[in-house]
This record gives structure tokens, C-alpha cells and sequence, in this order.
């Protein structure tokens, strides 16, 4: 995707000798909103009800009732943005970010159930909303949309958002569940993007019984080369920094080759159409699986912080921006649609994606269970309301493609399309959002201090060092004395904590000693740190 306009002022405002002028005042007021939004974010911060997103949709709404009275009723937004600067701006950060600060050791000790969530049932959820809109909205008296829009709309309203529910949930003492619900919103939105970038290659002038074999496969290929993408040049970026080892000289040009070998990952992969959510998603967990580890403790502490300001900066601008999109009086009159259509419509969107999560999580829940032997490794039935809570929100990446995919047109459709999917995001986050934190504190009442079941009852296993990967490495180099039975049974019994156990070993044999990571300490270095956000290392 490229951009050509990133910042301009609406057609109808000031002339071109004062544009400028215009564009710098503008910039500064949107500014001042987004202090303004951290500040009320820092008062909520102990509030029942509210939360940043909440806040900064509100103050967005607020800033767009006031820019209607000032100019009488024109336009609601201070600075008219192309639809791209949310995919090559905005969205990169946050999905780095999501890599690069994720709990590994949980992130991978879950993910077969975070996979099952994340990429299933995003699946499931895209058939759901696809077919069913198709067939619901005409019955509301919608027939002009085509259906490459049915299939787009399916994978815009799959993503989720789940900001409000992770945080109401602590990760030390709800280990299982904070990683499921943040695993499967970071899988979720990755699926999403590759689902909708998939809908667009698709030439569906022609329905065959093909096209939906040709969908999946699309979907693969996007999946697994954009992955291989951000971990070939998240390898680079490690390799590189600790061979050059720039911070002898100065840490200034470590964490400025990070940032640009992120950023890079995400161009190339949109340059060659493919994921760039998905790689630099993956390029920010190899970063912080080795090259975070190379280089000295300034740049760690430096980058870990930096990484999760520009992520949160982002998240706030677009929830800024959605609130005074919000009232934006050319869509709605442009859309041509009346309240009751409208409703209507929005109405059945948020319906199909309550009915579609439900299905997916309720019983991909159970099948989970079905192969989880312990009884606290299960996902009880107040977690699996969490799960399918956590995901009923709508955010950034909804928004964001929307925008991609109607704001282009100038029918009345892509407007009606536009105001529907702000609907969804703003009733979602302000009335589920504002609800979140009793509802969930109510329903783990009883289930506070559970524990993730992989760490519990496995002391009647034998191969207990198996189970337990950082109890079984070696000192040195020698893994002579690494336990052996990493059989296929062991496999088949557990399979999770076996392939776990063979990574490690891989790892330390052939990994690091090439590309560093924990155990590497710079020149400079006089102490070690502890990974990005405390996240451990044992992936």
C-alpha cells in the first residue's frame, strides 16, 4: 500500500496561500487533543467505568460537535487524513509493539489454543458475518452491494479489539486467560488483514465452486510468507547488532536500526503484497527474542519503553480521530440512508458478531478441553464468557479497514458502509467497553488466582524435565545430559511442551550462537536486564 496524501485540509477550507498556515494550526490543535486525551486516560486510570479508549472516543466526539458549531455545520474534523495513513503510519507500531512486549513462554505454551481462537475461529467468524449480511441486509433493503463487499465486510468485522479487557486482566494472577485474550487479539487481527488482502486479489467476477478453495489458499500463502518475511529479517537485525555491535560507539544507532529494520520488514512485505501486520508482527518477536538481548542496557531500556509509547500514541490518535469522523456531515448525508436503515444494519452487524463469537469460542473452548488432560488447564465456562467478551469490541484495525475498502468510493454504498462500521465501533467500546471491568470482576470472582495448567499436577510424570523446559538445560554447551525421551509419544501426549522442549534445545545448540539473545552480554554492558515488559524468554 502507498500513500500519496498523508495531511491535507478539506477542499472547502481556506485558500492555497494560507494551506499551510491552516495545516499547522490543525496539527497543533489535534495535538493538543492527544495530551489532552493521555491527561483524562491518567485520571481514569482507577475508574470503574471508563478507560482511554472510552475517554479518547468521547473527547473525539466532543472536538466534533465543536468544530460543526464553528463552522457552521460544514465539518466535524480538523484534518481530513488519506485512508492508508492508518496501514503505513498508525497500525505498524501498535502490531510491533504487540510482538515485541507478548509474553513468550506463555504466548507459545498456549499457542495451539490461541491459534485455534486466533486463526479458526476468525475463519469462522468471516463465513458468519460474510453470509450473513449477505443475506440479512436485503431483507432491510440493502441489494446493491457486490460480493467482494460481503466478503470484505465478513473480515472487517472479524477483528477485534480487546484493550478494555486486558486491562481489567493481571497476568500474574490470571496467567491463562490474559494470554489467550491477548494471543487471540494479536492472531485475530493478523487473520483479519490476511483475510481481507486475500478478498481483494480474489477476481470474483465469476463465482465458481473454486473461488473458496483459491480464498484459502490465498490466505495461506499470505500467512506463512509474511511470517517467514518478518523472521528472516528479525534474524537480520540480530545478527547484524551483534557482529557490528554499533553500541560501542554510540547506542543512538542501535535503537535507530531496530526501529528502521521493523519498519522496513513492513514496507517490503507491502511491497511484494503481502502481510505487514502479520511480518512485523513476528519481526517484533524475534527482536526480542534475540536482537533486544545484543544490545546494551541504555538501548534495552531506551527501546522498550519507545516501542510502547508509539504504540499507545497511535491507538490513541485513531480512537481521537473515529470520535470525530464521527460526525462527519457529508457521509451520513451521502450514505442516503434513513435511521431506521441504519439502525437496522448496524444492528444486524453487531448481532452477527455476537452470534458468530460465540459459536467459535464456545465450542473451540471445549475441543481445547477435550485435549488438555490436567482439570486446571481447562478453560472453564466463566472464561470462555471473558474470551467471547473480549472480543465483542471493535477498534483500530475495523476502522482501519474500512476506510481502505469503501472510503475510495464515492457511492452512497461505501458512506452507508463507513457510518455503519462507526456505529459498530463506537457502541461497542463506549457501552461494552464501559461495563467490561465490573462484568469480568464479577464473573472471575471465584476464579481469581487460577493458574495456567501447564504448570500444575505434572509431577507424577516421568519425563518431567520434558514438561518443564528450563529445568532440563545444561551448563555450557553440553547438552549430553538433555533428557532423550522426546519420543513421539511424549509428543502425541504432549505435544506443546515436547515441541517446546525440542525448540529450546535447538536454540541454545544452534540459534544463539549466531544470533545472540539471552546469555549475550555487550561490552558495555555491566548488568542484565529482564526481557520487554517482563516477558520471559523461555520460547
Amino acid at each position: 500500500m502507498a500513500t500519496s496524501t498523508l495531511l491535507s485540509l478539506p477542499a472547502s477550507d481556506l485558500p492555497t496561500t494560507a494551506s499551510a498556515a491552516s495545516v499547522v494550526v490543525s496539527i497543533t490543535v489535534f495535538v493538543a487533543l492527544l495530551c489532552a486525551c493521555l491527561v483524562i486516560g491518567h485520571l481514569l486510570e482507577g475508574s470503574r467505568w471508563a478507560n482511554e479508549s472510552i475517554a479518547s472516543l468521547l473527547l473525539g466526539l466532543c472536538a466534533g460537535l465543536v468544530m460543526l458549531l464553528v463552522t457552521r455545520w460544514k465539518r466535524s474534523r480538523i484534518l481530513t487524513f488519506d485512508e492508508e495513513l492508518f496501514f503505513i503510519y498508525l497500525l505498524p507500531p501498535i502490531i510491533f509493539n504487540a510482538g515485541f512486549q507478548v509474553k513468550k513462554k506463555q504466548f507459545f505454551r498456549n499457542f495451539s489454543t490461541i491459534l485455534l481462537f486466533g486463526v479458526l475461529g476468525t475463519l469462522i467468524s468471516f463465513c458468519i458475518i460474510s453470509t450473513g449480511s449477505y443475506f440479512l441486509f436485503k431483507q432491510i433493503g440493502i441489494t446493491s452491494l457486490k460480493i467482494q463487499q460481503y466478503l470484505a465486510t465478513g473480515a472487517i468485522f472479524s477483528a477485534t479489539d480487546s484493550v478494555c479487557t486486558l486491562q481489567v486482566l493481571n497476568q500474574d494472577e490470571t496467567p491463562l486467560l490474559y494470554s489467550l485474550v491477548f494471543g487471540e487479539g494479536v492472531a485475530n487481527d493478523a487473520t483479519s488483514i490476511v483475510l481481507f488482502n486475500a478478498v481483494q486479489s480474489l477476481n470474483l467476477s465469476h463465482v465458481k465452486a473454486m473461488t473458496a478453495i483459491k480464498l484459502f489458499g490465498t490466505f495461506l500463502y499470505l500467512f506463512f510468507t509474511s511470517t517467514a518475511l518478518g523472521v528472516m529479517i528479525g534474524l537480520l537485525s540480530a545478527y547484524i547488532i551483534k557482529k557490528l555491535y554499533f553500541g560501542r560507539h554510540s547506542t543512538n544507532r542501535e535503537v535507530a536500526i531496530m526501529l528502521l529494520l521493523a519498519y522496513l520488514s513492513y514496507m517490503i512485505a507491502e511491497l511484494l503484497s503481502l502481510s505487514g501486520i502479520l511480518t512485523i508482527f513476528f519481526c517484533g518477536i524475534i527482536m526480542s527474542h534475540y536482537t533486544w538481548h545484543n544490545v546494551t542496557e541504555r538501548s534495552r531500556i531506551t527501546t522498550r519503553h519507545a516501542f510502547a509509547a508509539m504504540s499507545f500514541i497511535s491507538e490513541t490518535f485513531i480512537f481521537l480521530y473515529v470520535g470525530m469522523d464521527a460526525l462527519d456531515i457529508d457521509k451520513w448525508k451521502r450514505s442516503d440512508a434513513s435511521v431506521g436503515t441504519t439502525v437496522a444494519a448496524s444492528g444486524t452487524l453487531f448481532a452477527l458478531v455476537m452470534v458468530g463469537r460465540a459459536i467459535f469460542v464456545f465450542s473451540l473452548a471445549n475441543f481445547a478441553n477435550f485435549f488438555r488432560r490436567e482439570y486446571d488447564a481447562k478453560i472453564d465456562l466463566r472464561q470462555q464468557f471473558v474470551i467471547w467478551w473480549a472480543g465483542l469490541m471493535r477498534g483500530s484495525v475495523t476502522i482501519a479497514l474500512s476506510y481502505n475498502q469503501f472510503s475510495t468510493s464515492s457511492s452512497k454504498e461505501g458512506a452507508f458502509m463507513i457510518t455503519n462500521s462507526i456505529i459498530v465501533v463506537l457502541f461497542s467500546t463506549v457501552v461494552f467497553g464501559s461495563v467490561t471491568k465490573p462484568l469480568i470482576k464479577a464473573a472471575l470472582c471465584h476464579n481469581w488466582t487460577s493458574t495456567n495448567g501447564e504448570d500444575v499436577h505434572l509431577s507424577s510424570l516421568e519425563d518431567i524435565n520434558i514438561l518443564f523446559p528450563d529445568n532440563c538445560r545444561t551448563s555450557g554447551n553440553d547438552t549430553s545430559h538433555a533428557n532423550p525421551r522426546s519420543s513421539l509419544g511424549m509428543l502425541i501426549m504432549h505435544p506443546t511442551s515436547t515441541i517446546h522442549y525440542l525448540w529450546r534445545r535447538f536454540d541454545d545448540r544452534h540459534m544463539r550462537p549466531v544470533f545472540g539473545g539471552r546469555g549475550f552480554v555487550p561490552l558495555l554492558s555491566s548488568s542484565t536486564l529482564t526481557s520487554p515488559e517482563g516477558a520471559d524468554d523461555g520460547v
